[in-house]
């Protein structure tokens, strides 16, 4: 079979698969994260990287596929920062997320948790999110590090305060039976989390609305700056990081609830714990590439919902915006 058949022409700096649908999103974003890309060596990074400016440059030894050379930008992508040209530190790169990010996943979820114990896995959470959300910045304009650190105390601060608060409500609510309650306790990450998450895109993002996003016409010109094109975009976003966490910490305690009646977890109570890790490791891994897919990075709007400087600046009817991870 042809390769042009299986593997579209190889576009520098563009997706191999089709944007403009959830499923082509659903494959970019599976590429992006594919943890795969972790134990990628210096030598093997350097050559990729080395592929790619021989394209860019018009000289490409005879015999590179376009297999390679979506191969090569998809490790550049996963390991190079595309505005510093600098590493990302490995536990912060979205292919780190699901790796790094289960062990915490499953501290939020475990049973019977103390004051202390709920106040540092939500912390270590909020820590991990926000190392994540700044090394993946858009870093074409620099960012103070009060914004970061004003996103992160907010983060933090939300999420300690609702799944405590919530934790209060509980063990003072007496018409639970004790497993009820118990049951219950184990949700308690979700609203905690989905709160904090947004909250951190608001915070950390909030200059946006102030300011505007550039919008780009057809051909990749910037228009004009756009108030109203940022509010979409921090909506968009703040939609995923809700999402992102309901699969993660809802599916687990429905499941492990299930599991835990059954003969094999009865007679092996030790079990619980790695049984609780893959069911939470599974959930997370199906999550992140769904709840990043929902919207193309680069989102589109009609001129109409903008201000009216930028319609009557074009006469391209539909303009794009980035709307960040």
């Amino acid at each position: 079979m042809p390769e042009s058949t299986v593997c579209p022409p190889f576009r520098l700096g563009e997706s191999r698969f089709d944007q403009g649908s959830f499923s082509g999103r659903l494959r970019h974003f599976l590429n992006v994260i594919d943890p795969r890309t972790l134990f990628v060596s210096e030598k093997h990074l350097n050559e990729c990287m080395k592929l790619l400016d021989q394209f860019k440059n018009g000289t490409l030894p005879p015999g590179v596929t376009n297999v390679q050379l979506w191969e090569a930008q998809k490790i550049k992508q996963a390991i190079i920062h595309p505005d510093t040209g600098e590493k990302i530190p490995m536990p912060f790169r979205m292919s780190g997320f699901v790796p790094f990010g289960t062990p915490v996943v499953v501290g939020l979820l475990l049973p019977n948790q103390t004051f202390a114990s709920t106040i540092f896995w939500q912390w270590l959470n909020q820590s991990h999110n926000a190392c994540v959300n700044y090394c993946n910045r858009n870093a074409t304009k620099p960012t103070p590090m009060s914004t970061f650190f004003q996103g992160y105390l907010g983060a933090v601060s939300s999420a300690v305060t609702i799944a405590v608060g919530l934790n209060i409500l509980i063990k003072k609510a007496e018409h639970f039976s004790p497993a009820t309650r118990i049951l219950v306790q184990r949700f308690i990450p979700f609203p905690a989390v989905a709160s904090a998450n947004v909250c951190n895109v608001l915070l950390m993002r909030h200059t946006e609305l102030s300011e505007g996003i550039s919008v780009l016409d057809d051909k990749g010109n910037v228009v004009g700056t756009s108030k109203l094109a940022a509010r979409h975009a921090l909506m968009e976003t703040s939609l995923t990081r809700v999402v992102l966490p309901m699969p993660v910490l809802l599916l687990p305690p429905l499941v492990m609830a299930i599991l835990e009646r059954l003969p094999p977890l009865q007679k092996h109570p030790r079990l619980a714990l790695p049984v609780h890790s893959m069911v939470c490791l599974s959930a997370f891994g199906l999550a992140l590439p769904v709840a990043i897919s929902l919207f193309p990075q680069n989102s589109q709007i009609h001129v109409s919902e903008l201000e009216p400087e930028i319609s009557a600046a074009t006469e391209c009817k539909i303009l794009t915006y980035n709307k960040g991870l």
